[in-house]
């Protein structure tokens, strides 16, 4: 233990840097930490991390077209996939099909 009244100013403020520079790092530190002892156990079983980290990647979806667009707007579009638009829902409530609305 550090007996903080034996200090003098100078060694006060040094500790101090390397108290807050050390609180600053922790967790870059533990997280390598971590990584090496994942790393050790992956090879321990015959596989690397780089394998797992490509696991997890999702390759980006293409774009869709669309393939709806709003009459009154024709800037707004729709794919046809996911949630309806408000201005769909409301194109259907007043009687017009899909079709109506296809670009």
């Amino acid at each position: 233990m550090i007996d903080l009244e034996t200090l003098s100013l100078a060694e006060l403020k040094k500790l101090q840097k390397d108290v807050a520079k050390a609180i600053d790092t922790y967790e870059e530190r533990e997280l390598k930490a971590a990584a090496a002892e994942a790393e050790a156990l992956l090879r321990e079983r015959g596989f690397s991390l780089a394998q797992i980290v490509e696991m997890g990647v999702t390759k980006p979806r293409a774009k869709v077209a669309p393939k709806y667009a709003n009459p009154a707007d024709p800037s707004q579009t729709w794919t046809g996939r996911g949630r309806k638009p408000l201005w769909v829902v409301d194109a259907l409530a007043a009687g017009k099909s899909l079709d109506d609305l296809a670009i």
